[in-house]
């Protein structure tokens, strides 16, 4: 993998935050904020930055969890499963946003002017890559199993930019009745995609994860590619 990468600092009012930027070897090309689970800009998620480096692209993966415990790396299990919804639950969702559209403007200054910027967000970065797109803050918004997304639907009818939901038809955290009620209100959306992947378990596409599906995984990549490519694809 032809890539590179390294942390940077991004200003807000309040501080001083990391993110993890992984870029192609050509150093240019559209630009992805990828937005993390609830474990932190961990060792999966600097991967998917790195894989869509890899891809063309440039990634910049914020540290939403800087203002609790900077640079945290949690796994998927036992105390660190803890850790992580300790972390969400002290995260305000508006300064998660706020310093996603930092991000959002420090990526623009490290590509051309003319290419989009995408969201890409998984668990609950896929709820915040919805809400960046109600925000207006990127040109695509990427949401892998979002949970909560059902309980903002008042925010639907701000997202004017094309999005694009991926979810796991077995998912223990997102009923089915969840990706209906979202389904139902984006149904008058010209440009929202569903993607529903059979017997597909929440973290379908975290390979450090028990849930891990190659299929899914490599099916959801390749339906993102195609959505962030758009009418060039």
């Amino acid at each position: 993998m032809n890539t590179q990468s390294k942390w940077i600092d991004i200003q807000v009012n309040d501080g001083t935050f990391g993110a993890y930027l992984a870029m192609p070897s050509h150093k240019t090309g559209p630009g992805i904020v990828l937005i993390q689970e609830i474990f932190g800009v961990n060792d999966h998620i600097r991967e998917v930055a790195d894989q869509y480096a890899a891809d063309g692209y440039v990634v910049l993966a914020p540290d939403l969890f800087w203002r609790s415990e900077p640079r945290v790396s949690l796994k998927y299990e036992g105390d660190d499963m803890k850790r992580a919804i300790e972390l969400m639950q002290q995260t305000d969702p508006s300064l998660a946003v706020s310093d996603i559209g930092a991000t959002v403007q420090a990526l623009r200054g490290l590509i051309k002017p003319a290419d989009e910027v995408a969201a890409i967000g998984y668990c609950m970065g896929g709820r915040l890559a919805y809400k960046a797109a109600a925000a207006g803050l990127v040109n695509k918004a990427v949401a892998y199993y979002g949970g909560g997304i059902h309980t903002e639907l008042d925010l639907a009818d701000k997202v004017q930019v094309p999005i694009q939901f991926h979810f796991g038809e077995a998912d223990s955290h997102i009923p089915s009745s969840a990706v209906d009620a979202i389904k139902a209100r984006f149904a008058s959306h010209k440009n929202a995609e569903f993607h529903i992947y059979p017997n597909a378990e929440h973290g379908f596409n975290c390979s450090h994860r028990g849930a891990y599906s190659r299929h899914a995984s490599a099916l959801s990549h390749g339906h993102t590619l195609v959505f962030l490519e758009g009418n060039d694809a």
